[in-house]
């Protein structure tokens, strides 16, 4: 049996005011925990998403009709309310899963020795970022679903996707200064993909705003556009993110750049090109709402490759004792 140090009175109010230090020096994670923990914050992120979008594609967008409760006189949702109720309140609950995984990704980093306090921050970051998305998802709630607010609002997650993927790129690396693996002029090429992407995600939320899918079955506004040409100015801005993609590979391939870029380029081309071809069947066949669906995890898959394609761009390795040592992805990369 493991043996369990009795707690005294002065451990009782270590804990109580610092409970993240009073966790740290009694546990030591293995260095892939913090990794899990940091990975499962990223997939709750994108959960969340994903289950936001269902709960547009319902019509359950209004199914609590106000925040933080759910109507004025309950705070869970009733079964007067059925399913859209249910469905809006379930999304408000992950909020909930999610906060208890990036709770958990913040111990995990916080008792890891030694501290990595850029871990740490980067745990609290999503945090916070959590918290105002709550906020703002209620306003868009109060404002009726107002196309400018829900836009906002998943531009907002998409924030707290980037966070999270940095977190689990950097449980994977050293606290070494970070080395550039390849030159100015490609990583330069790298900043346009990712400025592209970006800008595709923003104008992705515009097409939803003055698309058919308003987030409830009552009357909605919708942003004042015509939907057919914003959905084509979206679509050149994905076949500029993809012909950014190829001839980033092309230029890695030229420059024998190393295995860890190339291979982060080469698995966003074919994300891009599954979302491409689920980008064109659901506009051709009037957007059906599972494909919709699976666009918006394409959304989160893409901006995630794309993360990934800049952070492959350097490696940053251990520090033992003032000697730099191979970096974690280094070692993950031969292996």
């Amino acid at each position: 049996m493991v043996h369990v140090p009795k707690l005294t009175p002065a451990d009782a109010v270590a804990a109580l005011r610092n409970p993240l230090a009073f966790i740290a020096a009694r546990w030591t994670p293995d260095p892939r925990t913090v990794q899990r923990a940091a990975l499962a914050a990223l997939v709750m992120a994108v959960v969340i998403v994903v289950t936001g979008g269902a709960v547009r594609l319902t019509g359950s967008g209004l199914g609590c009709p106000t925040w933080p409760t759910c109507t004025d006189d309950s705070l869970t949702t009733t079964r007067a309310m059925g399913f859209h109720g249910a469905i809006e309140f379930g999304n408000r609950m992950l909020t909930y899963v999610l906060c208890a995984a990036v709770g958990w990704a913040i111990v995990a980093a916080r008792a890891e020795k030694p501290w990595r306090r850029g871990l740490t921050r980067l745990g609290w970051a999503q945090f916070w970022v959590i918290m105002g998305n709550a906020v703002l998802g209620g306003i868009v709630v109060l404002v009726g679903l107002n196309p400018y607010t829900v836009a906002a609002h998943f531009l907002l997650s998409s924030a707290l996707i980037a966070v999270a993927t940095v977190m689990w790129q950097r449980t994977r690396e050293g606290d070494g200064s970070a080395r550039p693996l390849v030159g100015k002029a490609v990583q330069q090429l790298v900043w346009f993909l990712v400025a592209a992407s970006a800008l595709l995600i923003a104008v992705g939320t515009v097409v939803t705003g003055a698309g058919p899918h308003a987030g409830d079955s009552s009357e909605v506004d919708r942003i004042q556009l015509d939907w057919e040409t914003v959905t084509k100015l979206h679509a050149v801005l994905a076949w500029i993110v993809v012909t950014l993609t190829f001839a980033l590979w092309f230029v890695l391939k030229a420059v024998d750049a190393p295995e860890g870029p190339l291979h982060r380029t080469r698995e966003l081309f074919v994300i891009l090109l599954a979302q491409g071809v689920i980008g064109y069947v659901q506009y051709f066949t009037h957007l059906p709402e599972v494909l919709v669906g699976l666009h918006m995890l394409g959304s989160c898959l893409v901006w995630i490759g794309v993360l990934r394609v800049l952070l492959s761009l350097r490696e940053r390795p251990d520090v033992v004792a003032g000697v730099p040592g191979p970096s974690a992805e280094a070692v993950g990369t031969r292996a």
